[in-house]
């Protein structure tokens, strides 16, 4: 099982400098530099992004097809960020997922950690008595040195994996990431054990989160030594951490055929229109964590982007990502937020109300210990 208290370490760690606007670092906005934007549209503009259009992840003996949004289950069982609790989220949750099937978007991003393995087991509960085919499910290798990873070294992330598969009461997962850029191991060393992951049958594809350019391009080759695919790499992307964009991360993953995920797609709802500088975001939602004040330049321009479409503020921050070539990770704790999110599917940003929102966007950083892509 997972490390007990792992939910809290890592609430921890992104307070004291794992996530970029905390601990060490400046939580001052950065504007985009003009000169650094890309094209308006990475995806291509004749490109579908329908509820049933299809994205695909591939395999080393067979590919995983995704929707252009995955379901992010962080907040599913865990109290440390998010103050799970079961008598009244779950309820919610399972009426979510009811709506999420009847969209067609069951594609989840779980994690080790989250809830120290309670949102693996929630995800289990959900899929039960679901053709296997019908959902895809994602989870990440808890990659801290710990006396698993240590003293197992490649094997650390088959160990880890089965006690993941054990929560989830399934035999295999449609994807395995690497959870971030803190393992001491050598990067051949963790892609050995990836790619045991997939040659055993245990994961479909298999990818990194957080990788630097130059981390996900070695990581690349080390799988291609065993024929193994890099499907993924998972960084924070959002219009208040375009930084993947502008410095050529995602560029590079279109150039390997690599899939690029965007997590805290809305800012830990940040860009939803949830909040206000009259109603701030409780402390334990770090990622681009801006006082929400700074943030009214970008959230007036999305507001009147949403006003005209006639979606919800949430659906123009998820429908730009899309539009950047970026699946985002959009967290979902009940029916209401399932259905803003839906509505960012279907339709597309003009190029002029994408370079409104450059005009307002945030470059975002890095750091040393978590976020280096």
């Amino acid at each position: 099982m997972a490390v007990a208290g792992a939910q809290y370490a890592f609430q921890t760690g992104l307070a004291t400098g794992m996530s970029a606007t905390e601990g060490v670092h400046s939580p001052h906005p950065k504007p985009v530099d003009p000169a650094l934007n890309q094209a308006a549209y990475i995806l291509p503009e004749e490109t579908p992004v329908e509820a049933t259009s299809r994205v695909t992840l591939k395999g080393a003996k067979e590919d995983v097809q995704v929707p252009y949004m995955c379901i992010g289950a962080w907040s599913w069982g865990d109290k440390a960020t998010f103050k799970y609790d079961r008598e009244k989220d779950l309820p919610r949750l399972q009426a979510a997922w009811k709506k999420l099937q009847e969209a067609g978007l069951t594609f989840v991003d779980t994690a080790q950690e989250y809830g120290d393995g309670e949102s693996e087991k929630i995800c289990g509960s959900l899929f039960k008595g679901m053709p296997r085919d019908s959902f895809v499910i994602q989870t990440k290798w808890a990659a801290f040195p710990d006396l698993t990873n240590v003293l197992l070294q490649a094997q650390g992330p088959v160990k880890k994996l089965r006690q993941s598969l054990e929560n989830l009461a399934l035999d295999h997962v449609d994807v395995y990431l690497v959870h971030g850029p803190i393992h001491i191991n050598y990067i051949e060393t963790v892609a050995q054990g990836l790619a045991e992951c997939v040659h055993l049958g245990l994961a479909k594809t298999v990818g990194v989160a957080n990788y630097s350019k130059e981390e996900m391009v070695k990581m690349a080759d080390a799988l291609a030594q065993h024929n193994v695919p890099l499907a993924v790499n998972q960084c924070e992307y959002s219009i208040l951490r375009r930084h993947p964009e502008i410095y050529g991360l995602i560029h590079e993953c279109r150039q390997r055929g690599i899939v690029f995920q965007g997590y805290a797609s809305l800012a830990n709802g940040r860009l939803s229109g949830k909040y206000s500088r009259f109603n701030e975001p409780q402390r334990t939602y770090r990622f681009s964590s801006y006082p929400m004040h700074m943030l009214d330049p970008t959230l007036n321009v999305l507001k009147r982007i949403a006003e005209e479409r006639q979606v919800p503020m949430a659906a123009v921050a998820l429908n730009f990502n899309i539009n950047k070539g970026v699946i985002p990770v959009v967290g979902v704790r009940s029916p209401e937020q399932t259905e803003q999110n839906i509505q960012a599917l279907g339709w597309k940003l003009s190029q002029d109300e994408i370079r409104r929102i450059e005009n307002v966007s945030l470059e975002g950083n890095t750091t040393v210990m978590w976020q280096h892509g």
